[in-house]
C-alpha cells in the first residue's frame, strides 16, 4: 500500500519553498492570497504547448469529458513526466472514473515529484477515506494541515475522522 511521510516536508527557500513557508503562518485571509500563488506556480509547466494541453484537460474534466481530459493530460504526462500538476489533475479524473489503482499511481508521482504538494496529498487522503483506511486518511489529512494550517476541508474530514481513528473517551 501507499506509504506516507511521518512529517511536513522541511521548508524549502526557492519561490515556491518561501510560499510554502508563508502558508504555515499566514492568517486565514492571507492564506486564501498565498494558496491561489501556490496552485498557480504549480500550473507553470515552463512549456506553452504543456501549459495548453493542462488548460484543455482542465476545461474537458469540467465539462464532465473525463476520456478527453485523460487524453490531454496523458499527452502532457508523455511530453513532460517531471510536471508533477499533470499527475495530479490525471490522478482527478481516474478517481472521477471509479480507476482508484491509477489514481492512486498518479499521486504517487505527485508526491515523488513535489512532496509538499499538499492538494495532491489531500486527494490521497480522499481516496484512503473511500477505501475504508482512516488511520491512513487521518494521517494525510494531517500532513496537509501542517502545510496549510487553513485547509478547511482537511480540518473537517480530520474532525470527522477523529473519533473512528482515537476512539472515544469515557
Amino acid at each position: 500500500m501507499f506509504s506516507l511521510p511521518l512529517a511536513a516536508q522541511e521548508p524549502v527557500t526557492d519561490g515556491i519553498g518561501e510560499l510554502l513557508n508563508q502558508l504555515e503562518q499566514a492568517d486565514p485571509a492571507e492564506a486564501k492570497r498565498i494558496d491561489r500563488q501556490i496552485k498557480m506556480e504549480w500550473s507553470k509547466s515552463g512549456s506553452a504547448a504543456m501549459d495548453l494541453l493542462l488548460k484543455r484537460g482542465r476545461e474537458a474534466m469540467e465539462r464532465g469529458d473525463l476520456e478527453l481530459a485523460a487524453g490531454h493530460l496523458t499527452a502532457l504526462i508523455d511530453h513532460a513526466p517531471d510536471f508533477a500538476e499533470g499527475w495530479h489533475q490525471r490522478a482527478s479524473v481516474w478517481f472521477q472514473q471509479g480507476r482508484y489503482g491509477l489514481a492512486l499511481s498518479d499521486l504517487e508521482h505527485v508526491l515523488t515529484l513535489n512532496p509538499n504538494h499538499y492538494e495532491a496529498l489531500f486527494g490521497l487522503a480522499v481516496m484512503l477515506e473511500t477505501l475504508d483506511q482512516p488511520e491512513l486518511a487521518y494521517r494525510a489529512y494531517t500532513l496537509v494541515q501542517q502545510m496549510h494550517p487553513h485547509y478547511e476541508e482537511a480540518a473537517e474530514a480530520l474532525k470527522r475522522l477523529e473519533t473512528r481513528v482515537q476512539g472515544q473517551s469515557l
